[in-house]
């Protein structure tokens, strides 16, 4: 089969395109035939961060994917040969991420993928949209699941509405039942925020900020996701209702973060942290079972029209997808490996 590997640690030159033998699925495992794969931002990362050593001798990367199920190992009843399923975390942990013809992986991160949703939908998912599940569902008064009405009468704010995290989280904020605020930095991600179906979109850099979003949540927004915590943590502060929760998820802006101290703890501000690869398998299944039904609702289309810009390369042009990640392409790179 064809794949992509690296063996020491560097930028996008270090992926090569390499034939290696179709894997077999151990006890627990299955191995799917990947049709697209997905790039996420710690794709690239773990593959540049230099001063360590490799986990494994040669590397496989991306963690996100959608194909169909080519064999399983024993002990998996699950899942079945043919099935459509969409990946999550196939390199966490393991040498065999998705920029490969064929991936090997724990039953439990292969999700079946409704029948009527594309494998680009599906190669969307994965670190996106259950970073967004987990940011909507850390409140101590919120709910733990989504599902239509879990969020019912509640505002969340989603800052950076256009990114693959802040789309998701707008898309199933809103499919919850939640009033949906959305801060973007321009016209065109104004426009894609809208499309995910945010029911106010606010521009930033502004002076005015703070009060637009107090006009629409005079009481405060119960639910913040962020992606730069560096740069708003006091307009965080300014704008959440008492018992508020921030789940923030990205160093954006910068590697530390300062807050109001008084104003924070005179609003029981709860500050959350969220990393998928160190959240849990408990928190991983939520996200994974309530992610598909909100597939199967048909409430997390991708593309243009619906608020993510999809890019495509081919397997062979990986090295230029994970440029593409790091120089901050808009909404979602992925990568055709195989026909369907």
């Amino acid at each position: 089969m064809k794949a992509i590997s690296y063996s020491q640690p560097g930028d996008s030159s270090v992926l090569s395109l390499v034939e290696r033998p179709v894997p077999e699925p151990g006890p627990g495992e299955v191995r799917v035939r990947i049709v697209v794969s997905g790039v996420n931002p710690t794709d690239w990362k773990a593959r540049a961060t230099t001063g360590r050593p490799l986990p494994f001798d040669e590397v496989t990367p991306n963690q996100d994917g959608a194909g169909i199920v080519d064999a399983v190992g024993d002990g998996v009843d699950s899942l079945s040969v043919g099935q459509r399923v969409w990946i999550y975390l196939a390199a966490h942990q393991r040498p065999t991420g998705t920029a490969a013809e064929y991936s090997v992986l724990p039953a439990e991160r292969a999700v079946p993928l409704a029948d009527d949703a594309s494998f680009e939908l599906g190669a969307s998912l994965g670190v996106p949209a259950m970073t967004a599940h987990r940011a909507l569902t850390v409140h101590e008064d919120g709910p733990s699941r989504l599902a239509p009405g879990a969020l019912a009468g509640r505002t969340v704010l989603v800052q950076g509405g256009a990114g693959a995290v802040g789309h998701a989280a707008i898309q199933l904020a809103a499919w919850a039942g939640a009033t949906v605020i959305a801060t973007v930095s321009s016209d065109e991600k104004e426009a894609l925020a809208r499309a995910a179906g945010a029911h106010h979109v606010l521009q930033y850099p502004s002076e005015t900020l703070a009060d637009g979003i107090r006009e629409i949540a005079p009481n405060g927004v119960e639910h913040i996701v962020e992606v730069a915590i560096a740069d708003n943590a006091a307009l965080d502060v300014a704008v959440i209702a008492n018992g508020g929760t921030v789940g923030y998820y990205a160093d954006n802006g910068g590697a530390e973060f300062t807050a109001p101290v008084r104003e924070s703890f005179a609003k029981n501000v709860r500050w959350q942290g969220l990393l998928l690869y160190t959240v849990g398998e408990r928190a991983l299944a939520a996200a994974a079972e309530d992610v598909s039904a909100a597939v199967a609702d048909g409430v997390l289309p991708v593309g243009e029209e619906a608020g993510l810009p999809l890019t495509f390369f081919d397997l062979t042009d990986t090295a230029a997808a994970h440029d593409a990640v790091e120089q901050g392409a808009t909404g979602k790179v992925l990568i055709r490996v195989s026909g369907d």
